[in-house]
This record gives C-alpha cells, structure tokens and sequence, in this order.
C-alpha cells in the first residue's frame, strides 16, 4: 500500500542512514518514547544501519509496561467479585501481578472481558443494570479521550453502574524525570506522534529549552524513524535543541483541540507512579471532582493496596533506558512471553518482547 510501502522504502532508508553517518561527528545518545517505535526499531534493525557513534535507548513509552504492580493486584482484586463484569483491552490480561494476572481471573469463572473500546464498556453496563461494570483505563493521552468520553457518555445516560479503574500516564513529565535523573545520558528524544497528534507539540517546548535537549515528533515506520533520527542529530551537531515536527502528515501543530477540552473536562492532573521507576509528579490522569462517582478504586475500596516490585526484573531499567533487555540475566531463559517476570515481556509493545522476538538468538549467543 502507498502510505505504508514509501515509507518501508529500503534505498530511502539506506539513504538517510547514509545521511546520517555523513553529518556525524561525535557520539550522542538519543531516546524513543513510544513502544510501538521500540519495535520498529529492533525489527527493522534501524539501530543497527545507524553509525556506531549513534546508541538508541527505549524510553518508558509501552503504558502497558509502566502500569504499576499494585494496579494490577486493583484490577484482579475487583474482576475476582461475583458481582463484577471487568472490561479491557487484550493486552492487559497477561500482565502479571503480584500472584496472578487477570487471564487467570477468567479461567477461574470471574466475568472478565475484552472489549475494543471503552463505550463497549459503557454498552454493557446499560444493558446488565444489575451489574457493576468496571473499564480498565490504562494509556497514555492517546487512548484518554476515548476514555474520557466513556465517562462523559456514562454520566449523561445516568449510568450508576459503570466506573473505571485509571492508570493513566503522561509523556511530558516522565520525559523530564529521565532528564533530571543522577547519570542522564539522554541527549535527544523522538517523541511519539500518536501522542502529539491528540496533544500537538507545544508542551513539549519548556523541556527542549529548559534542559537543551532536541525533541523530533516522528512515526513510526524506518522512514519515519531515520528521519526523526537525521533531524535530532542534524540538530545536535548544529547546538541547537528545538521541537521539530517531522510527522506533519499525522500531526497538526495544536493536535486535537476537542480532544483535549474533553480530558480537562473529565480529568485532573495528578502524580502517578510508574512501574519499575517510582512516583513522577503531575505525570497522571485521575478524574476530576465532578466524575469522581466513576473511580474504581473508591468504589471497590482498593486504593489502599501496596505491592513491591520482583527484585528479579529489571524492567524499571529498561523503561528509563539504563539497560537494554538483553543486559537480564532473566531474559529469555526465566522470564518468556509464555512465563514472564514483568509486563515489558508481555505487551505487544514492551521493549523486552520485542529483543525477544527479533533478537533472541543473537542475545543468547
């Protein structure tokens, strides 16, 4: 197809390596925050065609991956009651808590279902008024607009027995807790476009300027990706550090106004923790006063359960691009798809997963 095959282009891509390595004068380590990039990158082997003065490290871009262990002891904790219908996404099933994930939930006889979209959530609740159904809200700003309107369209049919559990994170602010950290080598970003195409790319001007760091809104096809890696690195040789939007096609500069005035309707911003890395301030989505009848944790008295990560996985690492997964002495052999220790080998968009499925053999030779 046109709009997928130009920019899966192997004499474009070989191009702009070649690019690239021309204007190339000293090391610099850049920083992908998205986990669908992550897997392009590993399976196109865009890293690999880069100048080896050019490292790519994954950021903490897989909401899958960063959702916090505790979180999923909540989910498996309100989908276990007999008296609960438990909406969500495929990808959530698999993540492992503390015990269990919430595919066993299922297999035990707990009403846990895959829904496509948070309004199937909705559907179900006013069809089954006896029972609570409750929509795992887990993403970044790009599935909360769909997830605020969820709530919106819950609140005007009147529904009492619907509500969410939230674990919904920002990019901006987990960007700048990976800049400020103690022994940061992150020199560049390549920001997420589905992201920007809800949020625009203004936000993300204050960190560029405050830390001097160049940020390139990009795709996600090889493309896409080596172009955002051309201007970062065009940028940095050049000392320079701007917001670029080199995802024009997808991305308008102001993103998706309505969008956002439905968020600030529905949402509040408030501190979050993240998987493997700790509580970033000012980094999540909680809703606002007016929705907070619609907060599974209240509702189901679960806000007060505390877990501790597996001292075993080193997926904290990974999301904040100190380790790559092969550096586990786990991955591959203790910790699979199949029996994994955290949710980066799990999700269709962890960093782990996708080493294992691309790399595997090269990691364990």
């Amino acid at each position: 197809m046109k709009y997928i095959d130009e920019y899966r282009d192997g004499a474009a891509a070989r191009r702009l390596a070649d690019q690239i390595a021309r204007i190339t004068t000293r090391p610099w380590t850049l920083m992908e925050i998205c986990g669908g990039q992550t897997h392009s990158i590993v399976r196109f082997g865009i890293d690999q065609l880069l100048p080896d003065a050019i490292t790519l490290v994954h950021g903490p871009g897989c909401p899958v991956c960063v959702t916090p262990l505790e979180m999923i002891d909540r989910a498996i904790a309100i989908a276990g009651r007999p008296d609960v219908t438990f909406c969500s996404f495929g990808d959530m099933l698999r993540v492992p808590g503390s015990h269990d994930d919430l595919l066993s939930v299922k297999a035990q006889g707990g009403d846990v279902r895959i829904v496509y979209s948070p309004l199937d959530a909705v559907q179900i609740a006013a069809k089954n008024p006896e029972r609570e159904v409750v929509f795992f809200a887990v993403g970044f700003e790009t599935t909360a607009p769909a997830n605020a309107m969820a709530v919106y369209q819950a609140h005007q049919r009147g529904l009492t027995n619907f509500s969410m559990l939230i674990s919904h994170v920002l990019v901006p602010p987990a960007m700048e807790a990976i800049l400020a950290a103690p022994g940061n080598r992150v020199q560049g970003f390549l920001a997420a476009g589905h992201v920007c195409a809800v949020m625009g790319v203004a936000e993300y001007e204050p960190l560029a300027e405050k830390y001097d760091v160049p940020i390139v809104v990009t795709g996600f096809e090889p493309v896409d990706l080596l172009g955002g890696v051309y201007l970062c690195v065009k940028q940095l040789e050049e000392g320079r550090a701007e917001v670029e939007n080199a995802y024009q096609r997808a991305v308008p500069s102001a993103g998706n106004v309505p969008a956002q005035d439905l968020m600030r309707e529905v949402f509040q911003v408030i501190p979050r923790k993240w998987r493997g890395i700790g509580q970033i301030p000012h980094s999540g989505l909680g809703l606002a006063p007016a929705y907070a009848a619609y907060d599974a944790e209240q509702r189901f008295g679960v806000d007060a359960l505390h877990v501790e990560e597996s001292p075993e996985c080193i997926s904290g690492l990974v999301l904040q691009g100190r380790k790559k997964p092969p550096d586990c002495p786990a991955f591959a052999t203790r910790c699979t798809p199949e029996h994994p220790l955290g949710a980066t080998m799990v999700s269709s968009e962890g960093a782990c997963a996708a080493y294992y499925r691309y790399r595997k053999r090269a990691a364990l030779a």
